[in-house]
Protein backbone atom coordinates (compact mmCIF):
# COMPACT_ATOMS: atom_id res chain seq x y z
CA UNK A 1 0.00 0.00 0.00
CA UNK A 2 1.03 3.61 -0.51
CA UNK A 3 2.15 5.44 2.63
CA UNK A 4 0.40 8.63 1.45
CA UNK A 5 -3.15 8.98 0.14
CA UNK A 6 -4.81 11.95 -1.51
CA UNK A 7 -8.47 12.40 -0.64
CA UNK A 8 -10.67 14.27 -3.10
CA UNK A 9 -13.54 15.77 -1.12
CA UNK A 10 -16.69 15.75 -3.26
CA UNK A 11 -19.27 16.81 -0.64
CA UNK A 12 -19.86 20.41 -1.76
CA UNK A 13 -20.66 19.24 -5.31
CA UNK A 14 -21.59 15.57 -5.52
CA UNK A 15 -22.90 15.57 -1.97
CA UNK A 16 -25.17 18.61 -2.23
CA UNK A 17 -26.22 18.62 -5.88
CA UNK A 18 -29.41 16.59 -5.35
CA UNK A 19 -30.62 18.41 -2.23
CA UNK A 20 -34.15 19.67 -2.85
CA UNK A 21 -33.94 22.52 -0.36
CA UNK A 22 -31.65 25.31 -1.60
CA UNK A 23 -28.38 25.57 0.30
CA UNK A 24 -27.31 29.24 0.43
CA UNK A 25 -24.01 30.18 -1.19
CA UNK A 26 -22.60 31.37 2.12
CA UNK A 27 -23.31 27.99 3.73
CA UNK A 28 -21.53 26.16 0.90
CA UNK A 29 -18.53 28.47 1.16
CA UNK A 30 -18.44 28.03 4.94
CA UNK A 31 -18.47 24.25 4.46
CA UNK A 32 -15.60 24.49 1.98
CA UNK A 33 -13.63 26.70 4.38
CA UNK A 34 -14.08 24.15 7.19
CA UNK A 35 -13.04 21.30 4.91
CA UNK A 36 -9.88 23.11 3.86
CA UNK A 37 -9.16 23.97 7.50
CA UNK A 38 -9.18 20.23 8.25
CA UNK A 39 -6.27 19.75 5.87
CA UNK A 40 -8.03 18.66 2.67
CA UNK A 41 -6.08 19.75 -0.40
CA UNK A 42 -8.64 18.91 -3.10
CA UNK A 43 -12.26 20.01 -2.68
CA UNK A 44 -14.66 19.68 -5.59
CA UNK A 45 -16.48 22.97 -5.32
CA UNK A 46 -19.44 23.09 -7.70
CA UNK A 47 -20.82 22.15 -11.10
CA UNK A 48 -21.24 24.33 -14.18
CA UNK A 49 -24.38 22.64 -15.43
CA UNK A 50 -27.65 24.25 -16.41
CA UNK A 51 -29.66 25.42 -13.37
CA UNK A 52 -32.65 23.93 -15.15
CA UNK A 53 -31.24 20.43 -14.55
CA UNK A 54 -29.39 20.99 -11.27
CA UNK A 55 -30.92 23.98 -9.44
CA UNK A 56 -28.71 23.41 -6.38
CA UNK A 57 -25.63 24.35 -8.41
CA UNK A 58 -27.10 27.54 -9.89
CA UNK A 59 -24.71 29.66 -7.82
CA UNK A 60 -21.59 28.14 -9.40
CA UNK A 61 -20.12 31.50 -10.44
CA UNK A 62 -20.49 32.96 -6.94
CA UNK A 63 -18.98 29.83 -5.43
CA UNK A 64 -15.84 29.94 -7.59
CA UNK A 65 -15.39 33.67 -7.04
CA UNK A 66 -15.84 33.25 -3.28
CA UNK A 67 -13.53 30.27 -2.73
CA UNK A 68 -10.97 30.65 0.06
CA UNK A 69 -7.51 31.02 -1.44
CA UNK A 70 -4.96 28.75 0.19
CA UNK A 71 -1.62 27.68 -1.21
CA UNK A 72 -1.62 24.09 -2.40
CA UNK A 73 -5.42 23.70 -2.39
CA UNK A 74 -7.30 22.98 -5.62
CA UNK A 75 -11.01 23.32 -6.32
CA UNK A 76 -12.06 21.30 -9.39
CA UNK A 77 -15.49 22.04 -10.84
CA UNK A 78 -17.64 19.81 -13.03
CA UNK A 79 -18.05 20.98 -16.64
CA UNK A 80 -20.22 18.68 -18.81
CA UNK A 81 -19.73 20.60 -22.06
CA UNK A 82 -17.81 23.44 -23.71
CA UNK A 83 -20.28 26.09 -22.57
CA UNK A 84 -19.89 24.94 -18.99
CA UNK A 85 -16.11 24.98 -19.36
CA UNK A 86 -16.11 28.50 -20.79
CA UNK A 87 -18.32 29.75 -17.95
CA UNK A 88 -16.09 28.05 -15.40
CA UNK A 89 -12.96 29.56 -16.92
CA UNK A 90 -14.53 33.02 -16.99
CA UNK A 91 -15.46 32.66 -13.32
CA UNK A 92 -11.87 31.85 -12.41
CA UNK A 93 -11.85 28.04 -12.15
CA UNK A 94 -8.36 26.52 -12.25
CA UNK A 95 -9.30 22.84 -12.67
CA UNK A 96 -12.28 21.02 -14.18
CA UNK A 97 -13.78 17.55 -14.28
CA UNK A 98 -15.78 15.69 -16.93
CA UNK A 99 -17.94 12.59 -16.48
CA UNK A 100 -18.71 9.57 -18.59
CA UNK A 101 -20.40 6.24 -17.85
CA UNK A 102 -19.51 2.61 -18.39
CA UNK A 103 -23.20 1.84 -18.97
CA UNK A 104 -25.04 2.88 -22.13
CA UNK A 105 -28.38 2.97 -20.32
CA UNK A 106 -27.04 5.09 -17.48
CA UNK A 107 -25.34 7.45 -19.92
CA UNK A 108 -28.67 8.03 -21.66
CA UNK A 109 -30.52 8.60 -18.38
CA UNK A 110 -27.83 10.79 -16.82
CA UNK A 111 -26.59 12.95 -19.70
CA UNK A 112 -29.01 12.07 -22.50
CA UNK A 113 -26.47 10.64 -24.93
CA UNK A 114 -24.53 7.46 -25.65
CA UNK A 115 -21.07 6.75 -24.25
CA UNK A 116 -19.43 7.49 -27.61
CA UNK A 117 -21.42 10.71 -27.96
CA UNK A 118 -20.38 11.81 -24.47
CA UNK A 119 -16.70 11.17 -25.25
CA UNK A 120 -17.02 13.16 -28.47
CA UNK A 121 -18.72 15.97 -26.53
CA UNK A 122 -15.74 16.20 -24.19
CA UNK A 123 -13.17 16.68 -26.96
CA UNK A 124 -13.76 20.46 -27.29
CA UNK A 125 -13.56 20.77 -23.50
CA UNK A 126 -10.25 18.91 -23.39
CA UNK A 127 -8.86 20.95 -26.28
CA UNK A 128 -9.88 24.24 -24.65
CA UNK A 129 -8.50 23.08 -21.30
CA UNK A 130 -5.14 22.24 -22.90
CA UNK A 131 -4.98 25.66 -24.54
CA UNK A 132 -5.62 27.32 -21.18
CA UNK A 133 -3.38 25.01 -19.11
CA UNK A 134 -6.37 23.76 -17.10
CA UNK A 135 -6.04 20.23 -15.66
CA UNK A 136 -8.97 17.90 -16.42
CA UNK A 137 -10.08 15.03 -14.20
CA UNK A 138 -12.29 12.29 -15.62
CA UNK A 139 -15.08 10.39 -13.88
CA UNK A 140 -16.56 7.08 -14.95
CA UNK A 141 -19.84 6.04 -13.33
CA UNK A 142 -21.30 2.54 -12.92
CA UNK A 143 -17.93 0.75 -13.13
CA UNK A 144 -19.12 -2.13 -10.92
CA UNK A 145 -22.82 -2.17 -11.70
CA UNK A 146 -25.71 -0.32 -13.30
CA UNK A 147 -29.31 0.04 -12.04
CA UNK A 148 -30.56 -0.75 -15.56
CA UNK A 149 -28.01 -3.23 -16.95
CA UNK A 150 -26.71 -4.99 -13.86
CA UNK A 151 -23.06 -6.00 -13.80
CA UNK A 152 -20.84 -4.13 -16.25
CA UNK A 153 -18.11 -6.00 -18.18
CA UNK A 154 -14.62 -4.98 -17.09
CA UNK A 155 -13.56 -4.48 -20.69
CA UNK A 156 -16.19 -1.80 -21.19
CA UNK A 157 -14.85 0.14 -18.21
CA UNK A 158 -11.33 -0.28 -19.55
CA UNK A 159 -12.33 1.14 -22.94
CA UNK A 160 -13.92 4.26 -21.42
CA UNK A 161 -10.99 4.77 -19.04
CA UNK A 162 -8.48 4.47 -21.86
CA UNK A 163 -10.45 6.96 -23.96
CA UNK A 164 -10.43 9.56 -21.18
CA UNK A 165 -6.76 8.94 -20.41
CA UNK A 166 -5.68 9.17 -24.06
CA UNK A 167 -7.78 12.33 -24.45
CA UNK A 168 -5.76 14.06 -21.74
CA UNK A 169 -7.38 13.49 -18.33
CA UNK A 170 -4.63 13.55 -15.70
CA UNK A 171 -6.64 11.30 -13.38
CA UNK A 172 -9.50 8.84 -13.88
CA UNK A 173 -11.94 8.29 -11.02
CA UNK A 174 -13.68 4.90 -11.09
CA UNK A 175 -17.16 5.26 -9.62
CA UNK A 176 -19.31 2.55 -8.04
CA UNK A 177 -22.36 4.76 -8.46
CA UNK A 178 -24.93 2.41 -6.91
CA UNK A 179 -22.63 0.84 -4.33
CA UNK A 180 -22.99 -2.78 -5.46
CA UNK A 181 -19.27 -3.53 -5.77
CA UNK A 182 -17.41 -6.00 -3.56
CA UNK A 183 -13.68 -6.22 -2.75
CA UNK A 184 -12.97 -9.07 -5.17
CA UNK A 185 -14.61 -7.28 -8.08
CA UNK A 186 -12.85 -4.06 -7.11
CA UNK A 187 -9.43 -5.70 -7.19
CA UNK A 188 -10.10 -7.40 -10.52
CA UNK A 189 -11.17 -4.12 -12.09
CA UNK A 190 -8.21 -2.11 -10.83
CA UNK A 191 -5.66 -4.84 -11.52
CA UNK A 192 -6.87 -4.92 -15.13
CA UNK A 193 -6.94 -1.16 -15.71
CA UNK A 194 -3.58 -0.45 -14.05
CA UNK A 195 -1.89 -2.47 -16.77
CA UNK A 196 -3.00 0.22 -19.21
CA UNK A 197 -3.13 3.39 -17.11
CA UNK A 198 -0.53 4.28 -14.43
CA UNK A 199 -1.90 3.41 -10.99
CA UNK A 200 -1.07 6.87 -9.64
CA UNK A 201 -3.46 8.33 -12.23
CA UNK A 202 -6.40 6.22 -11.07
CA UNK A 203 -8.82 7.06 -8.25
CA UNK A 204 -11.81 5.32 -6.69
CA UNK A 205 -15.24 6.70 -5.87
CA UNK A 206 -17.48 4.43 -3.79
CA UNK A 207 -21.05 4.71 -2.59
CA UNK A 208 -22.00 2.78 0.52
CA UNK A 209 -25.43 1.46 -0.49
CA UNK A 210 -24.60 -2.13 0.48
CA UNK A 211 -22.11 -1.25 3.22
CA UNK A 212 -19.13 -2.29 1.10
CA UNK A 213 -17.42 1.06 0.52
CA UNK A 214 -14.63 0.81 3.12
CA UNK A 215 -13.93 -2.82 2.23
CA UNK A 216 -13.73 -1.84 -1.43
CA UNK A 217 -11.38 1.04 -0.63
CA UNK A 218 -9.14 -1.33 1.32
CA UNK A 219 -9.06 -3.67 -1.68
CA UNK A 220 -8.22 -0.70 -3.91
CA UNK A 221 -5.38 0.28 -1.58
CA UNK A 222 -4.02 -3.26 -1.80
CA UNK A 223 -4.01 -2.88 -5.59
CA UNK A 224 -1.93 0.30 -5.30
CA UNK A 225 -4.57 3.04 -5.42
CA UNK A 226 -3.54 6.25 -3.64
CA UNK A 227 -6.37 8.61 -4.69
CA UNK A 228 -9.77 8.30 -2.99
CA UNK A 229 -12.97 10.31 -3.47
CA UNK A 230 -15.13 10.77 -0.39
CA UNK A 231 -17.94 13.01 0.85
CA UNK A 232 -18.05 14.59 4.30
CA UNK A 233 -20.87 13.20 6.47
CA UNK A 234 -21.63 10.69 3.70
CA UNK A 235 -23.55 13.31 1.73
CA UNK A 236 -24.91 12.45 -1.68
CA UNK A 237 -26.74 9.86 -3.67
CA UNK A 238 -27.75 9.26 -7.25
CA UNK A 239 -31.09 10.50 -8.68
CA UNK A 240 -30.87 7.96 -11.51
CA UNK A 241 -30.30 4.96 -9.25
CA UNK A 242 -33.25 4.21 -6.98
CA UNK A 243 -32.19 3.33 -3.45
CA UNK A 244 -28.55 4.36 -3.90
CA UNK A 245 -27.29 5.89 -0.69
CA UNK A 246 -24.60 8.51 -0.34
CA UNK A 247 -20.90 8.52 -0.96
CA UNK A 248 -18.59 6.92 1.54
CA UNK A 249 -18.06 9.34 4.44
CA UNK A 250 -14.72 11.14 4.41
CA UNK A 251 -14.48 10.82 8.19
CA UNK A 252 -14.76 7.03 8.01
CA UNK A 253 -12.13 6.83 5.28
CA UNK A 254 -9.68 9.02 7.21
CA UNK A 255 -10.18 6.97 10.38
CA UNK A 256 -9.39 3.77 8.51
CA UNK A 257 -6.35 5.28 6.83
CA UNK A 258 -5.08 6.57 10.17
CA UNK A 259 -5.39 3.05 11.55
CA UNK A 260 -3.32 1.74 8.65
CA UNK A 261 -0.59 4.28 9.29
CA UNK A 262 -1.27 6.03 5.99
CA UNK A 263 -0.66 9.77 5.85
CA UNK A 264 -3.48 12.04 4.65
CA UNK A 265 -2.60 15.35 6.31
CA UNK A 266 -6.17 15.66 7.59
CA UNK A 267 -7.18 16.60 11.14
CA UNK A 268 -10.04 14.18 11.89
CA UNK A 269 -11.63 16.31 14.62
CA UNK A 270 -11.78 19.36 12.33
CA UNK A 271 -13.21 17.19 9.57
CA UNK A 272 -15.90 15.93 11.95
CA UNK A 273 -16.75 19.55 12.79
CA UNK A 274 -17.23 20.30 9.08
CA UNK A 275 -19.56 17.32 8.67
CA UNK A 276 -21.49 18.30 11.80
CA UNK A 277 -21.92 21.84 10.46
CA UNK A 278 -23.54 20.77 7.19
CA UNK A 279 -25.58 17.98 8.81
CA UNK A 280 -27.08 20.44 11.27
CA UNK A 281 -27.88 22.87 8.49
CA UNK A 282 -29.59 20.12 6.46
CA UNK A 283 -31.35 18.92 9.64
CA UNK A 284 -30.42 15.30 9.06
CA UNK A 285 -28.40 12.61 10.74
CA UNK A 286 -24.71 12.53 9.91
CA UNK A 287 -24.08 9.35 7.90
CA UNK A 288 -20.52 8.94 9.18
CA UNK A 289 -20.24 6.30 11.90
CA UNK A 290 -16.89 7.73 12.98
CA UNK A 291 -18.30 11.25 13.25
CA UNK A 292 -21.26 10.06 15.31
CA UNK A 293 -18.95 8.16 17.67
CA UNK A 294 -16.62 11.14 18.14
CA UNK A 295 -19.49 13.58 18.65
CA UNK A 296 -21.13 11.24 21.17
CA UNK A 297 -17.91 11.03 23.17
CA UNK A 298 -17.56 14.80 23.14
CA UNK A 299 -21.03 15.13 24.69
CA UNK A 300 -20.20 12.89 27.65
Amino acid sequence: MSTNVKIVEVGPRDGLQNEKTPVPTEVKLKLIELLVASGLKVVEATSFVSPKWVPQMADHEQIVKGLPQHSGVSYPVLTPNLKGFENALQSGAKEVAIFAAASESFSQKNINCSIDESLARFQPVLSAAKQNNIPVRGYISCVLGCPYEGEIPVQRVVEVAESLYQAGCYEISLGDTIGVGTPGKTKRLIDTIKNLIPINQLAVHFHDTYGQALANIYAALESGISNIDASVAGLGGCPYAKGASGNVATEDVVYMLNGLGITTGIDLNKLVAAGDFISQFLNRKNQSKVANAILANQCR
